[in-house]
Parts: C-alpha cells; structure tokens; sequence
C-alpha cells in the first residue's frame, strides 16, 4: 500500500547541458513524503533522459525552457512540474516545484548504485515464456514462468502475481527492489508456477490507469486467471497478491475464481481507516504533534477527485473476507507501518468463515505476522518507508519458504 493522504507524483524533467561539466549521467534524490526517490539525469550531446530507478521507470523525455552555461530550467507539462537548477562547484543544485509543492534537488555526476543480493541473475534453470492476456481494452502483458525440469507431462500449481498500489512492473520494482521476481524465481526451483505481469499502463501493458480503480485492477487479475486455466497446463490456480494486491486477491477468493490465495500485507479494514493510520504515522514519525480523524481525511480525499483514492476508501475488505472459502495464507510484517498488523490481521482473523467448531472453513488457511519484518518483508529497524531504499534484503527468506512450503503441501 503505497499511497499516502500526500503523495508526489512520479514526475518527468531533463535539461540540455553544454560544455564538459555536465555530461553523462547525474544522479540525486527528491524528498517524497517519507521517503527519498533516486532520479538519474542521462545527458548525451543536445539532449537527456531521465530514469527514476526505485520505481522501475526508465528513459523519461522532457521539454527544455532554459539552458546556459551555468544555470537550467526544465518543464514537465503533464505532471505540473518545474525543475531550476545552476551548477556549483561540480554539482547542480536546484529546487524542484510540483503543484503548489517544493523541494530542494542536488545533482552529482555518477549512476545510482544498489546493493540487492537476492536479484536473479541469469542463466536460469528454468523456462520462461512472455505473454498478454485481455481485460476489455485492458492488454496485460507478462512473463509466466514455469517450475525448474518442467516437461510439459505433469500439470504443477501456477500462482498469478498482483501488485501494491501504484503504477508497478511484473517485478513490483521499487527502490532497486524487485520482489515478485525474486518470488518467482524462488518458486520456481520449488516445482511451483508464477504469472507475473505490469499492471496497465506501466511496463508493455497497456489501458486506462488514470481512471482505474480496485475494481477495475481486480478484473484485470481475473482475466489473468482465466487466462491460466485456458492453458491447461497446471493443477491448481492461485493468487499471491502483495498491499492492494492482497486486497484483491480476497475479491477473488470471494468470487470463486481462485483454488488458493497468498495475501501477503494485504488489508483488512476499510481504506479510510487505512489511510488515517498511514497518515497519524507519518506525522508521529516526522516529530510533529497533530490530531486527524477519518472524517478529515476523507475530506481531503473526496477533494482530489482521484477515482482511485474514491473507491479505497470507501471499500470494506470484510464483504470479501467473509465469503473466502479458499485456502489462504495470510502474511503481515510485524513492523508494517503502512497496513498496521495490529489491526488488520485481527480483522481478517475475525472474519474469515468458520465451520461450526470455530476452525477456519478451509483447514489449509493460515495466518502468520513476522517480528521485524516491514511492509515490503524486509527485516528492518522501524519499519518507517524512509528505511526501503537502505535495506539491502528484498525480502526475508523465511517468507518465500514458506509460502513455498504452504503451496507445495496444498
């Protein structure tokens, strides 16, 4: 769950730059909420590209309005975004305005550099297959991969793999992080199938992102399952859905769409209730002292206009929890500060079916809250959105044993 009540935008900017001082690749950081993004500047010649490498967005154009020898202005148009900047001994130091918003931005020369030790590195031992599946006007596009020594012979359990909110890849990249592949690799040395696909209009899919809501991401997951049980090659299909993705992988469960369903940080309360505590978060963690309601905070929403933030708020995961017959496991870090275990989990705890000697409807369903783990599965300090970028770990290596382990025994 990565919105916040305030959220910057990922924004586009570059500038033409002459002489030798600016030249290649400059790197530097924006301020977003809670959290710092790395933004990489590309300056070849008369012109420049933009990559914003924790959120997966590479070769971003701009438009140029001012270029000396010392001094820049660049103007993104569809994001209302502004960046001034003049160099200084060997670095561009500038502020970066954004509706109504500014910040201040350092360029130095050099790429952004992330450790991430758990990224696959091929060559794999297991086979891969691009592919694109249809949601109305919705084009999903994706990499199925299936378990290491499949032949074809015998049909294995495939999981369809959705992501948090947000514009988001196949990989759910953020912050040099990649942790659906680093989940599908891992399933796949353990005899399970994964499809994992960008969500529309990010990445090769294509579709109307500005107006889509839960809902409209929800289907596009079930035509992704569908999909699947077209191809006849697996047994059993399943979801593993990550924040909003754990959100709607309940919807599918709810719907009978799927044999099985990973919920991993997924909500269990309502989206204005989520928000208000995301929200009394970051303003504890930032020192400040300041009373919200949710009634504040759903002024603030409705006054957007965003369809997004509309529906979420508004939903009640617990319609759809209560009617998850399906095995489920069910997964929270015990430091999430975006979806607060504390709340959630005993909300879907409460309301998952039960049979009448009080056991959970499916004897398979589990349900797990990992000491210092985060939002993302990472062991962590605070648990706070500013630590993402610094942790090495992508995701905790009992988490991906166990969601092995449990879909193995199904």
């Amino acid at each position: 769950m990565r919105r916040l009540l305030i959220v910057f935008g990922l924004f586009a900017t570059s500038f033409l730059a002459f002489g030798q001082q600016i030249t290649g690749p400059w790197k530097g950081e924006l301020q977003a909420g809670a959290s710092k993004i790395a933004i990489v500047f590309r300056f070849e010649g008369d012109s420049c590209s933009l990559d914003s490498p924790d959120q997966g967005v590479n070769d971003i154009p701009a438009e140029l309005v001012h270029c000396s020898s010392d001094s820049v202005r660049v103007v993104q148009k569809r994001l209302d975004a502004v960046f001034s900047g003049r160099l200084r001994d060997g670095k561009i130091v500038g502020r970066f305005y954004q509706r109504g918003l500014t910040v201040p931005l350092v360029l130095t020369p050099g790429e952004v550099v992330r450790n991430r030790p758990q990224t696959p590195e091929g060559p794999f031992p297991y086979q891969t297959e691009e592919v694109a599946f249809n949601n109305g006007d919705a084009t999903l596009a994706g990499t199925l991969t299936y378990p290491e020594g499949w032949n074809g012979k015998k049909k294995v359990p495939v999981a369809i793999m959705v992501t948090g909110s947000g514009l988001q890849n196949r990989d759910e990249e953020l912050f040099g992080h990649k942790p659906f592949l680093v989940i599908a690799d891992y399933l796949a040395r353990n005899g399970i199938a994964t499809l994992r696909y960008d969500d529309r209009g990010a990445g090769a899919s294509r579709g109307d992102a500005v107006n889509a809501t839960t809902s409209d991401l929800m289907l596009d997951a079930s035509a992704g399952v569908d999909y699947l049980r077209v191809r006849r090659e697996f047994n059993k299909v399943g979801v593993i859905g990550h924040s909003e993705g754990g959100e709607i992988a309940f919807m599918l469960g709810a719907g009978q769409k799927v044999d099985f369903l990973v919920s991993l940080a997924g909500p269990g309360v309502q989206g204005d209730s989520i928000l208000l505590l995301q929200n009394m978060n970051a303003i504890r963690h930032s020192g400040m002292t300041m009373r919200l309601t949710k009634e504040y905070v759903r002024a603030q929403i409705k006054a957007q206009g965003n369809p997004w933030l509309d529906y979420f708020i508004d939903y009640d995961p617990v319609t759809d929890i209560q009617k998850v017959y399906c095995p489920a496991l069910v997964l929270n870090g015990g430091k999430d500060t975006q979806v607060d275990p504390s709340v959630n989990i005993p909300s879907i705890e409460a309301n998952l079916p039960r049979d009448r000697k009080g056991r959970f409807a499916s004897k398979r369903t589990e349900i797990k809250v990992y000491p210092g783990l985060n939002h993302l599965f990472q062991h962590c300090v605070t648990g706070q959105a500013d630590e993402y970028p610094v942790i090495e770990e992508t995701i905790s290596p009992e988490v991906l044993e166990d969601i092995a382990d449990w879909i193995r025994k199904l």
